[in-house]
């Protein structure tokens, strides 16, 4: 084989040199042209930081954040939610299920809305008597309409925890224990890194790699269910219900 002249070995070493220093800063990956990818490359920057400092991160971008879809289970004190929420700073809407019952809130501002069927208003329970046939018929009234809580009622500071942006997030998304950084991959289309409480026992929170490191999913502790977090900053309607979809029962909601 024929060595090729100097000149023309130092051209092409310096073509290749130029060749594979374009391919890493395009990110992509080429056997032989460089000893290893920089996993941060194109990041945000929080897969070098602390456990704690990512939490911090995390936490900071989702108190800033305009507006976020919270859906996904949540267990607590042996009852099991399932949640599918819009919530802003305004307020916010969306569905919340309960031992098998479904019923839509919907808060702007201090006024807060729920709408149900007829068996979450008798409680699943049968109409028998005059009284539970009375407490069927009022009920039945009810169905599908949207019920003003009045803000006195001991129902309202309950029901208005689940439209509330900072009182939702705050106090779900703490990991306990001590805090480790976990593994990379993906969750849904961005990358992210895990931090872990305990090594899982205390939950796992998957934080974005993309862009602002906003919480992705979180995985609660003594698996008491896993929450999803999408749609950060995409606005929504908070319109109040037409006069023919709302009952205002004053001070009290109705009980069955």
């Amino acid at each position: 084989m024929t060595a090729l002249p100097l000149a023309s070995r130092a051209r092409r070493a310096a073509f290749v040199s130029a060749m594979c220093a374009g391919l890493v800063a395009a990110a992509t990956s080429l056997t032989g042209c460089s000893s290893g990818e920089d996993p941060d490359a194109g990041t945000n920057g929080v897969g070098k930081l602390s456990a704690s400092k990512i939490q911090g991160k995390a936490d900071k971008a989702a108190e800033s954040a305009s507006a976020v879809r919270l859906s996904g289970t949540v267990v607590s004190k042996s009852h099991s939610y399932s949640l599918d929420m819009r919530l802003k700073g305004e307020g916010g809407t969306g569905s919340v299920t309960s031992k098998g019952r479904t019923f839509q809130l919907l808060r702007i501002g201090e006024q807060l809305y729920l709408k149900a069927d007829t068996e979450f208003w008798t409680g699943g329970g049968q109409a028998d008597g005059k009284s539970g046939r009375a407490d069927a018929t009022a009920a039945a009234k009810l169905d599908g309409k949207y019920v003003k809580v009045p803000q006195g009622d001991p129902a309202y500071q309950q029901l208005s925890g689940f439209t509330d942006k900072d009182e939702l997030l705050g106090g779900m998304l703490t990991l306990h224990g001590k805090l480790t950084v976990g593994d990379r991959g993906k969750t849904g289309a961005l990358r992210s890194i895990k931090i872990t409480g305990d090594e899982g026992a205390g939950g796992t929170l998957s934080v974005s790699l993309d862009g602002k490191p906003y919480p992705l999913r979180l995985d609660r502790g003594g698996h008491a269910g896993t929450l999803k977090l999408t749609d950060w900053n995409k606005d929504f309607p908070l319109e109040e219900p037409a006069k023919d979809e709302m009952v205002d029962y004053g001070k009290q909601l109705p009980t069955s």
